[in-house]
């Protein structure tokens, strides 16, 4: 089965959290804070492996977790961070974010790329000693990993797409001028995937990529077109077969000129992609039905080769044409990550630190936020300057403003989860 196009869950590690622990020895007076620092969360890390050529796999597991940091331990000891989470996907493979579809990377080339960064480890209450501070009591907790969900979509790498209706003969074109063994026959959509083939031409060689049978409608999603379309986007050179002897009824100038519009209602850009036109199917035309296509196509700008995929006649002269074009384009296309905009970042930075304040009862008052979990649980609430660590939290992410907007008075009961106490101006 042909898989392209998948969505997957991503969970990068939580960094561990900072230890709080006091250096005891024998003949060691007052040894002071030794808490170590927690260990990194381990990444998600995606790379390109050769081996594969569809997406399936991921059908059957659809989310991606990596380990979490250690915490630290005393004696200064740092946490152990956790190993990298690597994702073997099909070269090609474009990572999208679903909510927004903003593309994250490009895996194309051989460098392993990171997709969601693993937390950073909380520091120990070693680092939180000053000579008016000699008892920290208090330590930070690890940074939560990245979450999201992310589309993977497959966009083969192909120098040459054969696009064309079906059964117009591209598969029995691919055949003959690569290894590629399409399954051949004559009915519509033989071909259910994309099929690619090398193809030597003087020493040099290039990629062909045989995409499905594109019908009218296809960029709405009509036929197998729309799921394949994307294939034909990394294309450097596009050629378009043709049945110029119009053997199923058809019109070949129609069947031209309705595929081109199919591509270009897909992407503009595709549109204008260099074409080469490939009249196949010449042994079963007639002379006139030949010069009436090839005058239609030329009288466009567009070089048109007159070949029978069936006989082989025309491709040597066809393929190296497409050769000789691809020496003048550029290498084949890579879509570039599309960095966070002002605004996607201005609203994840408030969803890092959102919690919510809201009046239960006269004087009572509850305090709720994902960010506040860790820290409670590494606050020792009898230590009083453990306490006043909590209480520069709660002012420097805006809890206190929030309750006294909402009419904190003094002597007031402030409840977070399972913490209460009595609000003190």
């Amino acid at each position: 089965m042909f898989v392209d196009i998948v969505k997957i869950s991503l969970k990068a590690g939580d960094g561990g959290n900072g230890a709080v622990s006091f250096h005891r020895e024998k003949y060691v007076a007052a040894g002071g804070p030794d808490g170590g620092d927690g260990g990194r969360g381990g990444s998600i890390v995606f790379r390109a492996n050769d081996n594969l050529s569809t997406l399936i796999d991921f059908r059957y597991k659809r989310k991606y977790a990596a380990g979490n940091g250690e915490n630290g331990r005393g004696n200064r000891c740092t946490g152990k961070s956790a190993p990298d989470m690597v994702i073997d996907v099909p070269r090609g493979t474009v990572i999208k974010d679903s909510e927004s579809g903003r593309i994250i990377a490009d895996i194309s080339g051989d460098e392993p790329v990171v997709v969601a960064r693993g937390g950073l480890g909380g520091r120990g209450n070693m680092n939180f000693a000053t000579p008016t501070r000699q008892v920290p009591r208090f330590a930070k907790p690890g940074m939560p990993g990245e979450r999201l969900d992310v589309t993977l979509e497959l966009k083969l790498l192909a120098d040459v797409g054969l696009v064309g209706f079906p059964n117009v003969g591209k598969s029995s074109l691919i055949s003959v001028v690569s290894a590629a063994k399409p399954e051949i026959a004559n009915y519509h959509f033989t071909t259910l995937s994309p099929v690619l083939g090398v193809v030597s031409v003087h020493e040099k060689s290039f990629v062909m990529a045989d995409i499905p049978g594109l019908i009218e409608g296809a960029s709405e999603g009509v036929g197998l077109g729309h799921s394949f379309l994307r294939h034909v986007e990394r294309c450097r050179l596009i050629i378009h077969v043709v049945d110029v002897a119009g053997s199923e009824g058809r019109d070949p100038k129609e069947d031209f000129e309705k595929i081109n519009l199919e591509l270009s209602n897909f992407s503009a850009e595709l549109a204008e992609r260099p074409q080469i036109v490939a009249a196949n199917k010449a042994d079963m035309a007639s002379e006139e039905q030949i010069a009436e296509f090839k005058a239609f196509i030329e009288s466009k700008g567009l070089p048109c080769y007159v070949i029978s995929a069936a006989t082989t006649m025309g491709t040597k002269e066809l393929i190296e044409a497409a050769a000789a074009k691809l020496d003048t384009l550029p290498p084949v296309v890579r879509f570039e990550s599309q960095p966070l905009s002002r605004a996607e970042i201005d609203e994840f930075q408030k969803e890092k630190h959102s919690f919510t304040v809201e009046k239960l009862d006269e004087g009572v008052f509850e305090v709720t936020g994902q960010f506040l979990l860790p820290i409670l649980q590494t606050v020792d609430m009898e230590d009083y300057e453990s306490l006043q660590y909590l209480q520069r939290v709660l002012r420097s992410s805006g809890i206190i403003d929030e309750l006294e907007r909402q009419g904190v008075q003094e002597g007031d009961t402030v409840s977070i989860y399972d913490f209460e106490f009595d609000y003190v101006r």
